[in-house]
């Protein structure tokens, strides 16, 4: 993934329930971070889309904007020491101006 935001403004989706990074997202919000990065991996990638569209739908409708979408891979090590290719995303959003 690349290199850049800062931790304080990423959220990372793993195992969790989704509304657990849907508040995340939207305290962020509410702290008044300008722009926030929504990351996953692997099977995580649909919880990180559904919290955006909740984010953007249900809660804050018009006033949350995605300004880019990066995809990309990474290779993964196993503790078995297997490699293998998985898939990363990376949703920027922030309020509209």
């Amino acid at each position: 993934m690349s290199q850049g935001p800062t931790s304080s403004n990423v959220v990372l989706v793993g195992k969790k329930p989704v509304m657990n990074y849907v508040l995340a997202t939207l305290t962020l919000l509410n702290q008044g971070v300008p722009e926030i990065v929504v990351k996953a991996r692997g099977r995580a990638i649909g919880k990180a889309v559904d919290t955006v569209e909740i984010v953007r739908n249900r809660f804050l409708p018009d006033k949350v904007v995605v300004r880019d979408i990066r995809i990309g891979s990474q290779v993964v090590t196993s503790a078995e020491g297997r490699q293998s290719r998985v898939s990363t995303i990376e949703i920027i959003i922030s309020k509209k101006d």
